[in-house]
């Protein structure tokens, strides 16, 4: 399993008149999260899209257990639990407060198209190398 962690903190326009962090900006989180994972690989996005390949968001869960509000660190753990072998990867997503609180969880599911076709296309060699590392285990037990 793949593991990143990622911290951004709120800012004052992501929340409501309530002072808490409006839902919709969770899904901003996680794609901070998403990218910043793949950064730590030492690949990023920009890297996938130059090679010809984008991926969109296809499915989208989210359980809000805890509000974030304004000025809060929150910290953005995200997971690969499978080695993407198609068109598909799953990243598990958590946000945590500053005293380690969950306060949401979420699952995305992004497809690997090919930029000028939109048609499904297998992750980038490059990627799947990358990730393999944190697999290998799983397949030597």
């Amino acid at each position: 399993m793949y593991e990143s962690i990622t911290q951004v903190r709120v800012r004052y326009a992501e929340t409501d008149q309530m002072n808490v962090v409006y839902y919709g900006n969770y899904a901003q989180y996680f794609e901070v999260g998403r990218v910043e994972s793949i950064r730590q690989l030492g690949y990023t996005y920009k890297d996938m899209e130059a090679s010809g390949v984008i991926m969109p968001v296809v499915e989208l869960n989210v359980r809000y257990l805890r509000p974030a509000t304004y000025d809060d660190l929150l910290t953005i753990k995200t997971q690969v639990r499978e080695l993407p072998d198609g068109h598909r990867i799953e990243f598990y997503q958590e946000v945590f407060n500053e005293r380690g609180k969950m306060l949401t969880a979420g699952k995305v599911v992004l497809f690997f198209l090919e930029q000028t076709t939109r048609r499904k296309t297998k992750i980038p060699e490059i990627l799947r190398e990358r990730l393999e590392p944190y697999f290998a285990q799983k397949n030597n037990d």
